[in-house]
């Protein structure tokens, strides 16, 4: 008899349907048990798990040959959420249990069975159900631990299973089983705003939060440069506490990245809070980029439409850093290896501190840099011209001592910094309705430039001067007009004047020639 099984395999971002055709029928005294359909080496060993879970769920096969077909034929089928549909097919095809047909028609199943017949959890399950959705399924089986991010999707039921006999019960019409519900609405607006950070804790540093309120409000990419201990990770860290919380079609994006990549937890239905992802400075090429011989998006994708926060820059390798270039400026990847070519989306703000030489004290009151000049260059060098010209703001941190530090009023609390940072975002939103993909000062296209960031004379002549005596390339010419509309926004102006310009130019430091050779 011939089984057909709905189910799904992940193909990059995306779900794929497959229609698992299983054929059970007598021949010789050998079973055979074969799958076809370029399976990878995950789903052809499901055939023991398969086997050994149905064996000790108390059911016998009668000594059948199967043979299973993962159809489409020419697509890779990976990993191992193909057993249970595998296991119900093989169940149907050998008539060893009747189930109701329209059920198993309008259903999808996904899952990895363990030898027990446990339904073990699967990446991928929010664009699996995303999927089962498009095909006009009505009914979704997946593991317990990933019901929550499954039952994201309306106009689908989704049963959360922990067992193989407990899905072939409710098969037969012997259980009854609650479907899972999720107001996604209530748990994504309920979670926005608690952070585990706030800018109130840091005291003094006045200058530096100034540069992340700005850069908060215009999307921009940001760089800290100071000696160690001087807070550089404390307020990096603290930044996702004044950004413009998620939308909805921004959390479903930021989700989908993580679900596929196997980072969400069993509790959460959606992420609610803006990703802050910090690899560490010994991360490969395809760790932060993504790929693998099995497909895994990279660090720049899980931080999609959140904050990748780079502490020690210059301590990353060379050609990591120089991968950064393209994501950067398209806020897209396009990933190609022999097997696959996946375009993905990696939107992100990129915040990154470095020491300002390698003994980590060049300009520190406190302490004695024993570097020269020329190390202090070599060092800076580790981190290419392009690169920095794609980061919007460049901030000088110092250190606070003992005095200052105890004598120094709370800070500002999040929240309020967080309601000027809206209020820009506000005004950005107004200006680009209607602009595919821009949604901040940052992702400004040079057309858009000339149109809402031309300064005036004065700002002109200034903006000239900084060019000459700075030695800028037309990137960071392009950068300082973005920051420039950016601080115009955060003050309600709505012309860029001479005072946002020199304080946008303000944040070039590292563009200053003689910054190796002076102290800070």
């Amino acid at each position: 008899m011939l089984a057909q099984i709905n189910s799904a395999t992940l193909q990059g971002l995306e779900a794929m349907p497959i229609k698992v055709e299983v054929d059970s029928y007598p021949m010789g005294s050998m079973p055979l048990f074969t799958i076809v359909g370029l399976p990878d080496s995950a789903v052809k060993e499901s055939q023991e798990r398969i086997l050994a879970a149905i064996r000790l769920n108390g059911l016998r096969l009668n000594a059948k040959s199967i043979v299973v077909n993962l159809a489409p034929a020419d697509l890779k089928k990976e990993g191992t959420g193909l057993d249970l549909p595998i296991a119900i097919g093989i169940l149907a095809a050998s008539e060893i249990l009747l189930f109701d047909e329209e059920l198993l028609a309008s259903s999808m199943f996904i899952g990895e069975l363990g030898l027990d017949g446990a339904i073990l959890p699967i990446k991928g399950a929010l664009p699996i159900s995303i999927k089962a959705r498009k095909m006009g399924l009505k009914t979704l089986f997946v593991p317990k631990e990933n019901e929550r991010e499954a039952a994201v999707v309306d106009n689908l039921t989704v049963y959360g299973v922990n067992t193989l006999q407990e899905v072939i019960d409710f098969l037969q019409r012997n259980i009854t089983l609650q479907p899972t519900i999720v107001n996604t609405r209530e748990e994504f607006y309920n979670h926005q705003s608690t952070f585990d950070f706030d800018f109130e804790e840091v005291k003094g540093q006045e200058n530096v939060k100034r540069a992340f309120e700005v850069a908060a409000a215009g999307g921009h990419n940001i760089i800290l440069i100071g000696s160690p201990g001087c807070g550089k990770s404390m307020m990096a860290k603290r930044l996702p506490s004044i950004l413009p919380p998620l939308s909805l079609r921004e959390s479903l994006e930021t989700t989908q990245i993580h679900s596929i990549a196997g980072k969400l937890h069993k509790d959460v239905s959606l992420i609610s809070q803006r990703p802050f992802r910090a690899p560490h400075h010994t991360i490969s090429y395809v760790g932060l980029v993504g790929g693998g011989q099995t497909f895994m998006p990279g660090e720049i994708c899980l931080a999609h439409n959140g904050v990748l926060f780079m502490d020690e820059l210059p301590e990353f390798s060379r050609a990591v850093l120089e991968t950064m270039r393209q994501p950067i400026e398209d806020r897209m990847i396009t990933i190609s290896r022999s097997k696959y070519t996946f375009t993905l989306p990696c939107s992100f703000m990129l915040v990154a501190s470095m020491n300002p030489c390698p003994c980590g004290y060049h300009g520190d009151p406190e302490h004695k840099c024993v570097c020269t000049p020329g190390q202090i260059q070599r060092y800076m060098n580790k981190i290419s011209g392009p690169l920095l010209d794609r980061i919007d703001l460049q901030v000088e941190c110092q250190a606070m001592s003992y005095s200052d530090l105890a004598k120094a009023p709370t800070g500002e609390p999040s929240s309020a910094i967080r309601e000027r940072v809206l209020k820009a975002r506000r005004i950005q939103e107004h200006r680009y309705q209607g602009q595919k993909g821009i949604h901040c000062n940052a992702q400004m296209t040079e057309r858009m430039i000339h149109q809402y960031a031309e300064p005036d004379e004065s700002s002109l002549e200034l903006l000239r001067v900084a060019m000459e005596r700075l030695k800028l390339s037309a990137r960071a010419y392009n950068r300082i007009l973005k920051v420039a509309r950016t601080i115009a926004d955060l003050e309600g102006s709505e012309k860029i004047q001479s005072h946002h310009v020199a304080e946008a130019v303000g944040y070039r430091n590292l563009d200053r020639s003689d910054w190796a050779e002076r102290g800070m």
